[in-house]
């Protein structure tokens, strides 16, 4: 079954765009994985076809090394956005949800120490599981709201937005310099601490502050 946009728990006309992400927009992941803290946004893109529903299920590759999950709340665009100020690019925010950008760590690590690119450990077929969106109005302070993540009843990721290196506002303004963010267009606004290897079978929960819970299973 194809993917399609959910908001408020009603399916949307609006086209799966493009999924801009953020690298290493909180310090503590960046130096869980022996990276510099960026002064500036890292960017880079998946295409739509990695974008599936997290409920009740997803996969992930076999037989390709770790994939490890990256717990991030997830941001729907419902207007165009080009050179925007902060205001313009929070008035454009459709909704907020939660989700997963899987990463295939050993292929990466690869790929990263011969300065190749590394797109088919981020943005391969599946590789960016969704929550539905609920709509911008029902979170009060998406600058300052707790997501987390538990695998099999333990707690592994756990953080606050207001820990990003780049707000929320401000990253979308940003991307909106370099890439015009378009209706459908999801942004990932970057994953705290506590990244790791996922398994089949392992049972998920990702909770987006008090609003929006999902239970998952790695099929």
């Amino acid at each position: 079954m194809s993917y399609r946009h959910i908001l408020d728990g009603k399916p949307l006309d609006l086209p799966v765009g493009k999924v801009v992400c953020v690298g290493r927009n909180y310090a503590e992941h960046a130096k869980e994985l022996n990276n510099p803290v960026p002064t500036s946004p890292i960017l880079f893109m998946k295409p739509s076809t990695s974008v599936v529903a997290l409920e009740p299920g997803f996969a992930i590759p076999q037989d390709q090394g770790e994939c490890h999950h990256e717990l991030e709340m997830s941001v729907l665009i419902g207007k165009p956005l080009k050179n925007a100020d902060e205001a313009a690019a929070k008035d454009a925010i459709l909704g907020y949800g939660i989700g997963l950008d899987l990463t295939l760590r050993d292929l990466q690590n690869k790929l990263k120490e011969k300065s190749h690119p590394w797109e088919v450990a981020k943005a391969f077929d599946g590789a960016n599981p969704l929550s539905a969106f609920i709509s911008a109005a029902q979170l009060a302070d998406p600058e300052r709201t707790a997501i987390r993540l538990t695998v099999n009843e333990q707690v592994r990721q756990q953080g606050n937005t207001s820990d990003m290196i780049t707000p929320v506002f401000k990253l979308l303004a940003f991307m909106s310099r370099h890439f015009t963010l378009l209706p459908g267009d999801v942004i990932m606004t970057g994953t705290p601490a506590g990244v790791a290897a996922l398994r089949s079978g392992d049972r998920l929960q990702l909770t987006l502050g008090d609003l929006l819970s999902c239970t998952t299973v790695v099929a």
